[in-house]
């Protein structure tokens, strides 16, 4: 069998919260409708944030409703409190419930208290009553955001980080997500904490990569990743993202990896995406004209590398 990667798509989440300009409910539809077109199994589809806090996703259960229902892709959304397990069972329950919810603790107690007004115990009594909630009818991501690196706090203790790995997979998460919060990763760091959660036993779920692009490493520390073992990854069309954009810390961009230059990067390498990569230039295309700009992604400009097209033709 070939190699395979999975990529799940975040620009309608993790994307449009950082952005000020408005993405009506109907067109974000057709945007997440385009990425299953192009071949995404996992679509990050939305949040459940407070709308004061995180304004650009205050219509979630708008675009969960409106969504095209296919086999084979999940919808996600996050969920930060148990109120947002709340609201998303009872999305559930009206019928068009997401299939996939994200659960998040962080790595530090500075950067706990600041994007989750809490401390890191406090937050994770919070994350085993949202498990509980849940009830085995979501698929649940376990996220460990600053993973490699706190704006507030420097560097990170990889063994916190292993630590909160496997406490998500003691409470039965079926995926655990490391995030590089403001890009402070390098292909070292990334390299030595995939390793150093797997020679420990690690989490039984598999580990998903979700790097930003702060720092320009956002690439080299997907290739190491990969490198290290790693099948999953999370990234955004154009680069868009990072933290909501009421929530003012770190500099620079602070954009997720860019979906276009993953997927070509992974294709070229013999990685297969299971992606059309002429409906993810599609889909590019309308992720610009809906923020009405040129979006960072290089091989949206430039296009695929004949290398990438070969290989996602036989794949």
């Amino acid at each position: 069998m070939a190699d395979h990667a999975t990529i799940c798509e975040c620009f309608a989440r993790d994307g449009l919260q950082h952005e000020s300009a408005h993405v009506p409910t109907d067109v974000k539809i057709e945007l997440i409708g385009a990425f299953a077109d192009a071949g995404f199994t996992r679509i990050e589809a939305t949040g459940y944030g407070h709308p004061e806090r995180v304004p650009a996703l205050r219509d979630a259960s708008a675009v969960l409703a409106g969504l095209p229902r296919r086999a084979g892709v999940a919808y996600k959304a996050t969920c930060p409190n148990v109120r947002a397990v709340e609201r998303a069972i009872a999305d559930l329950d009206a019928g068009h419930g997401a299939h996939e919810l994200s659960l998040l603790v962080s790595a530090t107690e500075s950067h706990t208290e600041r994007n989750m007004r809490t401390t890191r115990e406090g937050q994770w009594a919070r994350v085993t009553e949202m498990v509980r909630l849940a009830a085995g009818r979501f698929r649940l991501v376990g996220v460990v955001s600053v993973a490699f690196g706190c704006p507030f706090e420097g560097a990170v203790d990889p063994g916190v980080v292993a630590a909160d790995a496997a406490r998500f997979a003691d409470l039965g998460v079926d995926l655990v997500t490391l995030g590089d919060t403001t890009g402070l990763a390098t292909p070292t760091t990334v390299k030595s904490m995939f390793r150093r959660i797997t020679a420990a036993g690690g989490p039984a779920p598999p580990i998903v990569a979700h790097f930003h692009n702060t720092r320009g490493s956002g690439l080299a520390n997907c290739f190491a990743a990969l490198e290290a073992g790693c099948r999953d990854f999370d990234s955004s069309f154009g680069g868009v993202g990072g933290h909501p954009a009421k929530i003012q810390y770190g500099q620079g961009m602070t954009g997720n990896v860019s979906t276009e230059d993953l997927v070509n990067l992974l294709e070229s390498e013999g990685v297969r995406t299971g992606l059309d990569l002429d409906a993810v230039m599609a889909a590019s295309e309308r992720c610009e004209r809906a923020l009405g700009r040129p979006l960072h992604s290089m091989v949206a400009r430039a296009g695929f590398g004949l290398v990438g097209k070969k290989a996602a033709a036989h794949g």
